[in-house]
């Protein structure tokens, strides 16, 4: 998943973010000279920075910025990191954000063993500053993240899928992830155990929302805006909330569908039919009415918290991750 956030997201806390990106670079490092050399590639090919950004406006929001903040956010950060480099492998990308992946350049062995780095710093960063609720909370959202891959594995590999698997899968692939930041955020910040709670919910209805909104992109977005042609999880085999949807509306030729979907080969015209059937049974529609309604449960687990600059950033990415174009 790879999230664009709207331009002035991280405003809020951009001297923060300034003085993060040297305190990751600080705590990835390491005397091994192949590995060295290998962070320092991965680190140009860092995105937009969206999880520390979300775990500083959750600490914000939930009484301020500190010490702690940054411990979590680089934990997030080098879980997320890990985590790509081993999906890689696991998919077998030659590429990540434009350049080379790891696996592509220094053969899966080495790509194994920096993700097992890195999955390793961040669990020290935790021991050494005594974060163990740090600790707790990602080692959970490893598990969600590794049980949400596999379930999605043997679905794709059977012939139905229903609407609660389905967000079974996106909740433990997509929205554990984001729901980790926004709670460390919050965790660093205040002992209350309902404001943690409020922002890790908060965390989970954005990203449930954020994935449905990717889905429906796919049936309804440009290839030069994407950066992956349309149907590309058509032709990848993966059933949708999209076609989900429309499927309930029109049982018999729905069932059609998914069959064709999970096939083993799906031309250029069967993603095309698959499309036009999700159209014309209102699936699109009815998905996004479900991502927006999302998004709005996120934003409402922001009520309590009275108005500040932290509190609009993430209210505009909740309403940001429904109405994007790509």
């Amino acid at each position: 998943m790879s999230i664009a956030p709207p331009s002035d997201m991280g405003s809020a806390v951009r001297s923060e973010l300034e003085r993060f990106d040297a305190y990751l670079r600080q705590q990835m490092k390491s005397n091994a000279a192949l590995l060295d050399t290998v962070i320092r590639y991965i680190l140009k090919q860092r995105g937009k920075r969206v999880r520390p950004t979300l775990v500083f406006l959750s600490a914000g929001l939930c009484g301020g910025i500190s010490d702690r903040a940054y411990v979590g956010a680089a934990m997030v950060e080098l879980l997320h990191t890990a985590t790509l480099v081993h999906d890689d492998v696991v998919d077998e990308a030659n590429e990540r954000r434009g350049m080379a992946s790891i696996n592509a350049v220094w053969k899966n062995k080495i790509a194994v063993l920096v993700g097992d780095y890195l999955l390793s710093r961040g669990l020290m960063m935790a021991v050494t500053n005594t974060e163990y609720d740090y600790l707790r909370i990602t080692s959970d959202a490893v598990r969600r993240m590794s049980e949400g891959e596999l379930l999605q594995i043997q679905k794709r590999r059977q012939k139905t899928i229903d609407e609660a698997t389905y967000f079974k899968i996106i909740s433990d692939k997509t929205a554990s992830l984001i729901s980790t930041c926004c709670e460390i955020g919050a965790v660093s910040a205040s002992h209350d155990a309902s404001v943690q709670r409020a922002l890790r919910d908060y965390g989970e209805f954005v990203g449930l929302a954020f994935q449905i909104r990717d889905d429906i992109l796919d049936y309804t977005g440009r290839s030069s805006v994407l950066g992956k042609p349309v149907g590309h999880d058509i032709r990848d085999h993966k059933v949708t909330l999209p076609l989900i949807l429309a499927a309930a509306a029109n049982p018999a030729e729905g069932r059609r569908m998914i069959r064709l979907v999970k096939s083993r080969n799906v031309s250029s015209s069967e993603v095309h039919d698959v499309i036009t059937f999700v159209e014309r049974n209102h699936g699109i529609h009815a998905a996004d009415a479900k991502a927006r309604e999302l998004a709005s449960q996120a934003v409402e687990c922001l009520a309590p918290f009275p108005e500040s600059q932290y509190k609009k950033a993430l209210t505009d990415f909740a309403n940001f991750v429904v109405t994007r174009s790509k």
